[in-house]
């Protein structure tokens, strides 16, 4: 069983940054398709960010594009999702997610992801 545990988020201004992680408790990531998606209240859970294994492809949400950067850290069984010029429409709950790791790419399929952290909040204010 892989666990997931996001941090980072955390209370911002508009124009700010915050930087996520997502680690997970082995390794795990060379063979996995990672993403972070998001749920606002009242709106169903979105797609954000994914990475493939070996970091050879990364997929955005076109409202995070150029803002967003998602990258990983097979080290460290780490993966980073740095957000800046941030926006109030940002705010929501982050979570990370990993895929089943057979070498297939998850990118914005939310039902090709396996394995969910708990989430961490993020809250932009203007």
């Amino acid at each position: 069983q892989v666990q997931l545990v996001e941090s980072g988020g955390g209370s911002v201004q508009a124009g700010g940054s915050l930087r996520l992680s997502c680690a997970a408790s082995r390794r795990t990531f060379s063979r996995s398709t990672m993403g972070w998606f998001r749920q606002a209240p009242g709106k169903e859970r979105e797609f954000v960010a994914a990475i493939s294994y070996y970091a050879t492809r990364t997929s955005y949400a076109d409202s995070v594009k150029g803002r967003f950067t998602i990258s990983g850290d097979n080290a460290e069984n780490t993966v980073y999702l740095q957000m800046n010029s941030l926006k109030p429409e940002d705010t929501a709950v982050y979570y990370c997610a990993k895929d089943r790791g057979d070498f297939s790419w998850g990118g914005s399929d939310q039902s090709k992801y396996v394995y969910w952290g708990q989430g961490t909040q993020v809250t932009v204010s203007s």
